[in-house]
């Protein structure tokens, strides 16, 4: 048998972008009908046109699939004209990662058997693409040459409390296309500062981007192994593919799987799970004070993106609005202020994480619903 070489290699190259989330933390600006991953936050793209320009030159837009929430279909085909329909699988109820990883799998194989495919997710900002691109190069060669499980680890510049955290064998360590490869020891969940403080000190710690590397037909083997029920399903949405309208076939697959993500399901338990370490300006900006923090500030540390705004004695406040109206701010600090046509939120900087409580009680209460 012929040897498979790169330009081929890059033929079967898939990209699947996870795009369902609510965004409930980016609240009043993402709501449910209009979530984060569709706003442009940075720049005149949004967060998932961005994450798909970021991929072009690795996978063209024939071979990028998008999963998102049936109600987003229209706008993800708004937003990404070049993808084709059929890429773009709606999903009819939520069930975390693991049977959204599945229903891709299944989908590329069936396209293409020997496929590798990338999966991301919609809504992180990456600064520096070239070095990313590079590192999923070096991800790619890794997971094409064994049945390796491959995830991209975040070098940690602090002892972030908000990642879940990747510990590496320091003793193992290969390289493919000029970057190491580590096998992971184990994943663990989101430390308190302490425990951050201690993994940053030892020095084989990477923060969890929640992007992953491996052949169609690798991960699928994995489901088998570790998640016999939604394997399951997944033989059965193998045999009605050709049967059913694509959608159909999904509904089905869907409404029958149990809700886990490919984190716990898969990558936990998987005994070939390597991680490639990279620094590449990567920030999943899970709040709005990840978006002050990116942005520059005045003298006073303060964040305006309003055309009529006046702050007395304010230091390192944000402020997005573009309604029109004045917005004084004084004698305060830390505060996040940002007004929609129909909201107007106040939060401490430090707190942003609370406003998925605020609406979670909002989606509780009728007369409130209107407004998330």
């Amino acid at each position: 048998m012929s040897k498979i070489t790169l330009k081929n290699r890059r033929d079967m190259l898939h990209a699947v972008v996870m795009a369902g989330g609510s965004g409930t933390r980016f609240w009043p600006r993402s709501t449910e009908d209009h979530p984060k991953q569709f706003l442009n936050i940075f720049g005149d793209r949004t967060m998932l046109q961005s994450t798909v320009d970021r991929i072009e030159s690795l996978v063209p837009a024939e071979r990028v699939w998008i999963i998102t929430n049936d109600k987003y279909v229209d706008l993800v085909q708004e937003q990404l004209p070049n993808v084709p329909t059929q890429n773009i699988v709606g999903e009819p109820v939520g069930r975390n990662t693991a049977p959204c990883v599945a229903a891709a799998a299944t989908l590329i194989h069936d396209r293409d058997p020997d496929a590798t495919m990338v999966v991301l997710p919609a809504d992180h900002l990456i600064s520096d693409t070239e070095t990313f691109l590079s590192i999923l190069e070096s991800a790619e060669s890794k997971a094409s040459s064994d049945n390796s499980l491959v995830t991209i680890g975040i070098k940690p510049d602090r002892p972030e409390t908000g990642y879940g955290y990747i510990e590496f064998d320091e003793q193992h360590s290969d390289t493919f296309k000029n970057h190491n490869v580590k096998r992971v020891k184990q994943f663990r969940e989101k430390p308190d500062r302490e425990t951050a403080e201690t993994f940053i000190n030892a020095g084989n710690f990477l923060w969890n981007s929640g992007m992953f590397v491996w052949q169609a037909n690798t991960i699928l083997n994995e489901f088998a192994q570790h998640l016999p029920d939604i394997a399951e399903e997944i033989n059965k949405l193998q045999s009605s593919l050709n049967e059913k309208k694509q959608k159909d076939s999904i509904d089905a697959f869907y409404h029958a799987c149990p809700s886990i993500s490919i984190d716990y399901g898969i990558m936990e338990q998987s005994d070939s799970v390597f991680v490639v370490p990279g620094s590449f300006g990567w920030n999943d900006v899970g709040s709005w004070r990840a978006v002050y923090d990116l942005r520059p500030k005045d003298k006073d540390g303060n964040v305006i993106e309003s055309e009529h705004a006046t702050l007395a004695h304010a230091k390192n406040n944000f402020i997005q609005s573009s309604s029109g109206k004045m917005i004084a701010l004084i004698g305060v600090e830390n505060l996040a202020v940002v007004e929609t046509d129909t909201a107007i939120m106040v939060c401490n900087l430090d707190d942003s994480q609370g406003i998925k409580d605020v609406v979670n009680y909002m989606r509780e209460k009728d007369h409130l619903k209107k407004f998330v």
